[in-house]
């Protein structure tokens, strides 16, 4: 076992405390790496707050970037040096979900709590969605890993490994859009900001982002939203029809866990379209809607985890259209932060007002 120092939460709602634990080395399919950035995710949050409840203590954090510095002797193509993304999709490849082709939703389970982190004096540690990234070092399944380019800043490849394949992948993947259609976004934060850039990507139409803010909508514009429509206004839906030359969406994109958005989402929808479920809300919290006009219209609801992405597919993808200058990640990152600061960068995102703060970590 080594001694790594992780921002480790000992209570919900309540500040992460620093300080040392302990990592196993990794076992015959897995993969250390010591890790040189890692983003604040909302859903890092939203488990640290307590709404989804998990096992306590724990380490979250699962957007990440750093270096391979050990391998199992069944890690695959993987040595060590490569730099890597590290995501939270821990699929095991032979069970019917990974046969189909939807890792994101593996169906074998995964002991998180008796994984590969300890604390200081050896009892048990929640590794949190299989990645436990807010820490120095982190060992997980090669599946979970992609190698990147040498050149790639690791700050702006670990936005690859969640909100950036949640948001381009429910675009392209789960709403399967196609040229000439109308999409809305529901949410311009950082996973609705990748919606709308998986909608540029994918040919959409119209891209109408909703939001509280004209900020955001003003960012959003930046991404490739063609209009933005206050989300506080009265029938916010009838502003978005406007926009959409006066007939409702192919795909609404629902990016934010608040129940007023999933009870409006299908108000934006035109007849045939469909409302992709992306955001996250708490465990128990119910939304509403009206069945017989989706079922008169032809429309549906559809869930999106982590894009529907298959990573070793749709990851070299994306690295290939930054390269290009067609996908924006550079613009994503709102600040940087150590791991020390890792409670202050926690606040800042918690106002809404960040795309994406990155704790990068010092080797020195």
């Amino acid at each position: 076992m080594q001694t790594i120092k992780a921002a480790v939460c000992r209570a919900f709602g309540e500040p992460l405390v620093i300080e040392d634990i302990q990592i196993a080395p990794p076992k015959s399919d897995e993969v250390e790496v010591t890790l040189d950035a890692v983003a604040i995710c909302h859903s890092d949050i939203s488990f640290a707050g307590g709404a989804w409840g998990g096992h306590l203590p724990a380490v979250y954090g699962h957007e990440a970037a750093g270096i391979i510095t050990a391998v199992g002797d069944s890690a695959g193509e993987f040595q060590v040096g490569d730099p890597v993304v590290v995501t939270l999709i821990r699929a095991c490849g032979s069970c019917p979900s990974c046969a189909g082709g939807k890792p994101t939703v593996c169906e074998t389970p995964y002991d998180k709590v008796n994984g590969p982190l300890r604390t200081a004096d050896g009892g048990p540690l929640e590794q949190a969605m299989a990645c436990g990234a807010f820490a120095e070092k982190v060992v997980v399944s090669h599946r979970q890993i992609v190698k990147i380019p040498q050149s790639m800043p690791k700050d702006v490849a670990s936005l690859l490994s969640c909100g950036v394949i949640t948001g381009v992948g429910a675009a392209v993947n789960a709403a399967g859009l196609r040229p000439g259609q109308d999409v809305v976004v529901i949410g311009a934060g950082g996973v609705g900001l990748n919606a709308i850039q998986g909608a540029r990507i994918a040919g959409a139409r119209r891209i109408v982002a909703v939001d509280m803010t004209e900020e955001k909508l003003a960012i959003a514009k930046d991404f490739g939203a063609t209009h933005g429509v206050l989300a506080d206004q009265k029938a916010p839906w009838k502003a978005a029809y406007k926009a959409l030359g006066g007939r409702g969406a192919d795909a609404v994109l629902i990016t934010v866990g608040a129940i007023p958005a999933y009870d409006q989402a299908p108000r934006y929808l035109g007849p045939g379209g469909k409302a992709v479920m992306i955001g996250m809300p708490h465990s128990g919290d119910m939304a509403s809607y009206e069945p017989v006009v989706l079922a008169a219209l032809g429309q549906g609801l559809i869930g999106s985890k982590m894009g529907d992405v298959v990573i070793q597919r749709d990851i070299p993808w994306m690295i290939d259209l930054y390269d290009q200058g067609r996908l924006k990640l550079d613009e994503l990152i709102s600040g940087r932060w150590s791991l020390s600061q890792i409670n202050e960068a926690i606040e800042d995102t918690k106002t809404g007002s960040a795309k994406r703060n990155v704790i990068v970590f010092d080797r020195d």
